[in-house]
């Protein structure tokens, strides 16, 4: 169970997510993707619908529905699955305070779902630390970072990382830092490289060799509801993702 966070915007947390995943899912692995983030973009990018009406996390955190009430399978992909966020979900930041266990409502409701099947399950947080950030770290074995080769790509890390300790500490013993993406790489710049060898003298063996690239395609295919993956699998971005999650998944099996 793995938790994309970084509260940064725009570092590319749901272009990992669903591109990992899909790519994970194209390997035969079986995996539920649970969007966190009201925007809910990564439900856009797999093509699950999450209207106001459509029954969503929000419930679940909330309402105490069932998690096998509002997953649903990917159009055209068989392995791939979507736990979908409405616009609901950013009023549970506040309703949450005053439920009981309230950062770990989460782990809860995907102990309850029966998730034998599953290889994986990969959480989109949204771009903040607050509740449903804390509830994804809570429920999460590992953390995956993504973190953009641009100017300031570290800043804000430490408290991330801080707050990693604290769950670890007192919430979700078993929490490790377990993979750095390296994303919105542009090979022509000095600055990405330097960023890139920064990241890797801060994290060294935590950050995946693979770079996902700034790519068009990847900022195309979820206006078509679709990941990269097969949106144009032949592309860069498509092909950097499909390297990062086979590096993901031999990092799984040796560990």
């Amino acid at each position: 169970m793995i938790a994309v966070a970084n509260q940064k915007g725009g570092v590319g947390k749901t272009t990992t997510s669903v591109n990992i995943a899909a790519a994970l899912s194209m390997h035969g692995q079986r995996v539920l993707v649970v969007d966190l983030d009201p925007q809910g973009n990564a439900s856009t990018a797999l093509a699950t619908e999450h209207r106001g009406d459509v029954p969503d996390v929000y419930q679940v955190l909330v309402d105490d529905l069932p998690m096998a009430d509002i997953v649903k399978q990917v159009p055209d992909m068989p392995n791939l699955y979507c736990a979908p966020a409405t616009i609901d979900l950013a009023g549970a930041e506040i309703e949450l305070v005053s439920l009981v266990a309230r950062e770990a409502r989460l782990r809860r409701a995907l102990g309850a779902y029966d998730s034998i099947e599953l290889d994986y399950i990969v959480i989109d947080c949204p771009p903040s630390l607050g509740l449903l950030t804390v509830n994804a770290l809570v429920a999460a074995d590992e953390v995956m970072i993504p973190i953009q080769c641009e100017y300031y790509a570290l800043e804000g890390l430490g408290q991330l990382l801080r707050n990693v300790d604290l769950i670890r500490a007192h919430l979700n013993p078993t929490l490790k830092l377990s993979t750095i993406v390296l994303t919105m790489y542009d090979g022509r710049t000095r600055l990405a490289s330097q960023v890139a060898d920064e990241v890797r003298s801060h994290f060294g063996d935590t950050v995946l060799n693979t770079v996902i690239p700034r790519s068009v395609r990847l900022s195309e295919a979820p206006s078509y509801g679709q990941s990269v993956m097969t949106y144009d699998p032949g592309s860069s971005g498509a092909m950097a993702y499909m390297d990062a999650a086979r590096e993901i998944a031999h990092r799984a099996t040796v560990s």
